[in-house]
């Protein structure tokens, strides 16, 4: 088939979507032909594009076509509509004299979705939505966005472009259930995981560097790490609150990484010795980061389950490491955690509960030991190459109906 994807940031772009989109596209290019439309690289690209109306590179069976939309940098939200917006505008134009067969749309900018119903509708091709992070619910529940008028359009103009989606593919069980709480057929769902890259289970895994291990640890006994982006869907006051009850344990908690509510999270934690915050380290360093914790920490708000999907748990899974959720229980990371054995989940609301499980795993070296071996365990069931496997079989179905 002919595939058109639509999403805002791609590589030299540097964000969760742009990586994701790229390995999609390269899961895909060993049977369709795939053309990207995306925007100028804006958010912290490894290199910038000079403005033109419409820029074009063609490698292999891949044509990315960028739009000259704006490239303000993220950190200015203002400014950052002022990229969706304006690629929006140049990106549906064009995608109407893109030659293809199926429309594949992800959730770059946050109505993409809706964007790319709207060309597949015009050019009356299949249309598969990517849905990464939920909108407008998102938008809602981290307010961003207040209840009100233009949230319920947005729903509205939302749950067209599901209705419209020949499949919609999610990133997990939360997030189905809640695809199908408005109302999509169940069938038309297809749940497709991030995944990791899998070390085989009957090989040691590799020796961390020693360097990024005592950047990590300093002088702590016990290390619990949020490695990731520092959003907004995150219950960032209870991992505080707990941590500060846990200075007498010997508990540190490390954050590694940047976003939009570190400025916010490092001023709760001001006066905190237990609590240190780590900019992100070189992608070649990630094992070594992951290897370096005694535990690692996913947090979800309440309200946020199914509308985020954090892919971060498989790689933690991949490492061998044990997973403490501060998340409501319907959410992924708490139900696989639980059933599977390498998780254990508090009340996102509630730091005594957070609390009480992470001095569970201080107290029970055998109970780290046993939710690690757990983790690994389970990590070949999330194998990236076999969920992208899936993501091919969504268009390889399209292509024999045609």
């Amino acid at each position: 088939m002919r595939i058109l994807l639509l999403n805002l940031y791609y590589p030299p772009d540097t964000s969760a979507t742009a990586k994701m989109a790229r390995t999609v596209v390269d899961a895909l290019i060993s049977r369709h032909n795939v053309t990207v439309l995306c925007g100028r690289p804006s958010y912290d690209p490894t290199e910038r594009r000079a403005w033109r109306w419409y820029q074009t590179e063609v490698t292999e069976r891949t044509r990315i076509i960028r739009t000259g939309s704006t490239d303000f940098a993220r950190f200015e939200m203002k400014k950052r509509v002022l990229n969706y917006l304006s690629y929006v505008a140049l990106a549906v134009p064009r995608a109407l004299f893109v030659p293809c067969d199926a429309v594949l749309a992800m959730t770059d900018p946050p109505f993409c979705g809706i964007a790319g119903a709207f060309v597949a509708l015009l050019k009356g091709k299949p249309y598969v939505y990517n849905i990464r992070d939920m909108y407008p619910d998102m938008a809602v529940g981290s307010s961003i966005v207040e209840p009100g008028l233009l949230a319920r359009i947005w729903e509205k103009m939302h749950r067209w472009a599901l209705r419209r989606a020949t499949r919609v593919v999610v990133l997990g069980e939360d997030m189905r259930a809640r695809i199908v709480s408005k109302g999509v057929e169940p069938s038309r769902i297809v749940i497709v995981r991030d995944g990791a890259d899998i070390f085989p289970t009957n090989t040691p895994l590799p020796a961390p560097e020693p360097e990024v291990v005592r950047a990590i640890r300093g002088n702590f006994s016990f290390v619990l790490l949020h490695a990731g982006n520092l959003g907004f869907y995150g219950a960032w006051n209870t991992l505080v609150s707990a941590a500060r009850s846990l200075a007498s344990d010997g508990v540190g908690l490390v954050f590694v990484g940047d976003g939009a509510q570190r400025a916010e999270v490092e001023a709760a934690a001001a006066g905190a010795g237990n609590i240190r915050f780590l900019d992100f380290f070189p992608v070649a360093k990630i094992p070594s980061v992951l290897a370096a914790a005694d535990a690692h920490v996913i947090t979800v708000k309440r309200g946020l389950e199914g509308v985020v999907a954090p892919s971060k748990m498989y790689g933690i899974l991949a490492a061998g490491k044990p997973i403490v959720a501060a998340a409501p229980g319907g959410t992924d990371v708490a139900t696989l955690g639980t059933l599977r054995g390498f998780a254990v989940f508090a009340d996102p609301d509630k730091p005594a509960d957070l609390v009480s499980a992470v001095r569970g795993l201080v107290r029970s070296a055998q109970k780290l030991k046993t939710m690690g071996e757990a983790a690994r365990a389970a990590a070949p069931d999330y194998d990236r190459v076999k969920e992208l496997q899936k993501f091919a079989e969504v268009f390889d179905q399209l292509a024999a109906a045609k």
